[in-house]
């Protein structure tokens, strides 16, 4: 199995985990690199660490954000292989993990789900926000403020209503717009 087809499971994975918002091999201000990092409500991360061998987890295991675990991110972190690839006691403690077996993605291990920090919120804060920017320099000459209120667009093209199917901000459910405590901190 490549690296490439265990990110493409390990994205599957998190939208079929909840995450509404996955991204991945973006990189980061800390050096990380996720393979692949989804959130849910309030905030809650979801990283998953994709391993095509026991060797490629042990170099994983020296980079810096691994071994200073409060500069990670990642609210819940796993690492996905290949069936049979790890042992769960070789994980770090609070990690989970994942194998493939088959199509199929089985949670061997859960992983806890308070393993962020303050600085590797601030480190996934810079993530979504690059991540963003990336996204405005493609839209140029429009500003993603504008590219995201397209629906005001199409409402003043079609005399003031919005065309069938689609549904107003006030209407659309999006559980990012949610108010309240935030989990993981």
């Amino acid at each position: 199995m490549t690296h490439e087809k265990l990110v493409a499971k390990a994205v599957a994975w998190l939208r079929s985990y909840r995450c509404g918002v996955v991204l991945s091999e973006q990189n980061c201000a800390s050096g990380e690199t996720p393979d692949a990092i989804g959130w849910k409500r309030g905030c809650h991360s979801v990283i998953v660490e994709c391993k095509t061998s026991r060797a490629d987890f042990f170099i994983d295991l020296e980079k810096p954000f691994r071994r200073k675990s409060e500069s990670g991110m990642g609210c819940e972190r796993f690492y996905l292989t290949p069936a049979a690839s790890l042992h769960p006691k070789e994980v770090p403690a609070g990690w989970g993990l994942l194998e493939v077996r088959g199509r199929e993605i089985e949670m061997v291990a859960p992983s806890s789900k308070k393993l962020r920090g303050a600085v590797g919120f601030r480190y996934e804060m810079n993530l979504l926000l690059a991540s963003l920017r990336r996204v405005e320099v493609r839209i140029e000459p429009q500003s993603i403020t504008d590219f995201l209120k397209w629906k005001n667009r199409m409402a003043e093209y079609n005399r003031g209503i919005l065309p069938q199917g689609i549904l107003s901000p006030q209407d659309e459910a999006n559980c990012f717009l949610a108010t309240g405590a935030v989990e993981g901190d």
